[in-house]
């Protein structure tokens, strides 16, 4: 199996690189690719990613994740979030345009060999899922497309009007990492930049707009995004298949470091009927 890891791919809008990893069996033959997209305060190495990735490769599949170009990390330390600043200032755009940008650097790299280019699956987890969900509806290159504990509504999650005012009057907010207990800024921008663009951000939207194989996999006990959000999606494409895993919570029974060589039982199903699903 090859793997090369913290590929630097140029954003062609925003300044920051995209650091990015690639796994596959060198051997010319043209492979259904995957390209996975983290969550929020998440990162390509996290948890059990890794290991995620090279079962899909013993499948057959190209499989590539990345770094959002803002999502805290840097080239230096991919992992974790010593870039704060960069952190405050993403935002969905951003997030869209690094995934457009990936695209359209493998299909034309000089792994370009080893790819099906009529064959590209999006994965998301939790607001990746959003991510890779909207890009879904608006890339005509993206076959499938699987949310792993994604989310269905970006505008809800938003504080209140008056939590808000405050916001905007501060210029920034901030949350805590529970794991690493730094306090990680949003910059009003990131309100702002929904609020501009809250017609092509909210999902329910790009979900209708979806005529390719999607599947919905939820956790049974996901307590960051619930399992309603799932049912939400299921309903407004009703073509999608939804597949509910019995107590499983939002990391899919990921801790990070995952410091094990094998996969946490939950992700390792849902990595299985995910690879079902792709070779429908």
């Amino acid at each position: 199996m090859e793997i090369n890891k913290n590929i630097l791919v140029k954003s062609t809008t925003h300044q920051k690189p995209i650091l990015t990893d690639v796994f596959y069996h060198k051997n010319s033959k043209k492979k259904p690719l995957i390209i996975f997209c983290h969550g929020y305060k998440g990162y390509k190495d996290w948890g059990a990613w890794n290991l995620a990735a090279e079962k899909f490769v013993e499948e057959g599949f190209f499989f590539l994740k990345f770094n959002f170009s803002h999502n805290g990390g840097t080239v230096e330390n991919p992992i974790d979030f010593p870039d704060l600043e960069a952190f405050g200032h993403n935002n969905f755009e951003i997030e869209l345009d690094d995934l457009e940008d990936v695209i359209n650097w493998i299909i034309s790299s000089e792994y370009k060999n080893e790819i099906d280019t009529e064959n590209i699956t999006l994965i998301g987890h939790s607001r990746g899922g959003g991510i890779v969900t909207i890009k879904a509806s608006e890339n005509k290159k993206v076959s499938k497309v699987v949310s792993w504990n994604g989310v269905s509504d970006y505008g809800s999650r938003f504080p209140s009007k008056l939590k808000i005012a405050g916001w905007k009057l501060k210029g920034v907010a901030y949350i805590e990492n529970a794991r690493t207990k730094q306090q990680m800024p949003h910059y009003y921008q990131f309100y702002t930049n929904f609020k501009a663009n809250e017609e092509r951000f909210t999902i329910q939207n790009a979900v209708k707009k979806i005529n390719i194989p999607h599947l919905i996999v939820q956790g049974e006990l996901d307590e960051v995004v619930p399992p309603i959000e799932a049912e939400n999606l299921h309903n407004w494409n009703p073509k999608s298949e939804l597949l509910i895993i019995n107590g499983m919570h939002h990391p899919l029974g990921c801790t990070q470091p995952w410091e094990k060589d094998v996969m946490p039982e939950h992700l390792a199903e849902t990595v299985d009927k995910t690879i079902e699903f792709l070779k429908k």
